[in-house]
């Protein structure tokens, strides 16, 4: 058996900033950028209060801001908090079959600002939480959402302890403890889709990577094996109970897992299983010039693995529509955008919106890409009242993934959206123009942002 906690606590207590490729570290700031927006549009949902408002009068020393307020927290309240607002949209990033920024950032972001961490501090220490949290996902060859479970939630709650960890300045074993800590946190369901429950899952995730570097620095003791051991993380959550434990980590021979998978940004604030759809189904309606009145049918072919996400079928409110492929084609055919705008009750509950659902008709396989738990492509076929078949073909990438990322213009514009009317021009550019470069930045404090 493979030492893997231990060695992947050594790999996060040695790694420095100039250990990692360029590529790496660029991706690692879009994710940063992107996240902050998106936490801001977050900020506003009337979950983040709920949560804010049940849980942040958490006793202990207010080291961390919520963002955009500035209100002091706990680290660990300001880690869940802000969690919670970086995932509410579902218009956060999307690698590693989950969402590593919405996890991370908070959690660095809070840990950072508590222990007067640089930005190039905080950028090495996402690094760290995503490599580590990828080389456990590499090691399931079968996608964790069949079995359950929400790979942010489970995975996430380790990659965060490893990055908060890394702020804390922990030895190679007190890493490795923290992040076994951490694997006794791990919860997060499939079937809480759809519900303000999933964005607290990952709110939580963020939250736990903080109290499990805290708890491992104070002396807490945890098991150096509970990620490997026949009775630990990944044997835990394995779906078919194949989860490669044995095999050695070995930093000499690393792939950069950010550089190989990368980040996929959201052009859209719904599921990215749909997203791929979405670009077919926008594609076809501007084409064709499409209205609701002249289509009778929308055929979408996904994966099986897609569509058990996509649990929500005639959605009625804007958070079971982010779950939703019918809803998403709706959209495209009815508003010709799926946006911000369109994920709010009201829109979701037009009867012209309701009267698409049932025309939806979905088709899955269970082949998956590999590396991935989508199918090798998503394609729409739209037929119109005069029975004409309008096909899209098949859409393998969709816009804003690793591999068709959008220009820093189209991430500006998303930013600029997500920001919304509540800051002055001259603040949203320069809170961007920090975030891309993060790690020349002092400190968290660099990135205050106060209301124009």
């Amino acid at each position: 058996m493979s030492a893997l906690t231990l060695e992947l606590g050594r790999f996060v207590a040695d790694l420095s900033l100039n250990q990692i490729p360029a590529a790496g570290a660029a991706i690692a700031r879009t994710g940063i950028a992107d996240c902050f927006g998106v936490l801001i549009a977050g900020s506003r949902d009337p979950e983040v209060a709920l949560i804010d408002r049940e849980l942040g009068s958490a006793s202990g020393a207010a080291l961390a801001s919520l963002v955009p307020s500035g209100a002091r927290r706990t680290a660990e309240t300001a880690a869940l908090v802000n969690g919670v607002a970086a995932h509410v949209l579902d218009y956060d990033d999307v690698s590693l079959d989950g969402h590593p920024s919405a996890v991370l950032v908070p959690a660095i972001l809070a840990q950072g600002e508590a222990s007067g961490s640089s930005g190039a501090e905080m950028l090495t220490a996402y690094i760290a939480g995503f490599e580590v949290w990828a080389e456990l996902l590499v090691r399931e060859p079968v996608p964790l959402h069949r079995k359950g479970w929400h790979p942010s939630a489970v995975l996430g709650t380790v990659g965060a302890a490893a990055a908060c960890a890394k702020l804390r300045g922990l030895d190679a074993r007190t890493t490795a403890t923290a992040m076994a800590i951490a694997a006794s946190m791990s919860s997060g369901l499939v079937a809480n889709f759809g519900t303000m429950t999933k964005s607290f899952q990952v709110g939580r995730a963020a939250q736990s990577g903080v109290i499990a570097a805290r708890l491992a620095q104070a002396g807490l003791t945890a098991s150096l094996d509970a990620l490997e051991h026949p009775a630990g993380l990944l044997t835990a959550l394995s779906v078919d109970g194949n989860a490669e434990r044995d095999h050695p980590f070995s930093t000499a021979h690393k792939e950069w897992h950010i550089v190989s998978h990368g980040l996929n940004i959201k052009r859209y604030p719904i599921c990215y299983a749909t997203h791929r759809s979405i670009d077919a189904a926008l594609d076809l309606v501007q084409r064709y010039d499409l209205t609701p009145g002249k289509v009778e049918r929308i055929r979408v072919s996904t994966g099986k693995t897609q569509m058990l996400m996509l649990r929500n079928s005639a959605p009625q409110t804007g958070l079971e529509a982010k779950f939703s492929m019918q809803f998403a084609m709706a959209a495209a055919l009815v508003a010709r955008n799926v946006g911000l705008r369109e994920l709010t009750d009201d829109f979701v509950r037009r009867p012209e919106v309701q009267a698409i659902f049932p025309r939806v008709v979905l088709e899955g396989t269970e082949v998956t890409r590999a590396g991935s738990n989508f199918a090798p492509f998503d394609a729409v076929e739209i037929t119109t009242v005069g029975g004409e078949a309008l096909n899209s073909g098949p859409v393998e990438y969709a816009k804003g993934s690793h591999e068709r990322p959008l220009s820093r213009d189209e991430l500006w514009v998303k930013f600029a959206d997500c920001l919304g009317t509540e800051f002055s021009d001259s603040k949203k550019s320069r809170a961007f123009e920090n975030l891309m470069m993060f790690d020349r930045l002092n400190g968290a404090g660099d990135l205050a942002l106060q209301h124009a």
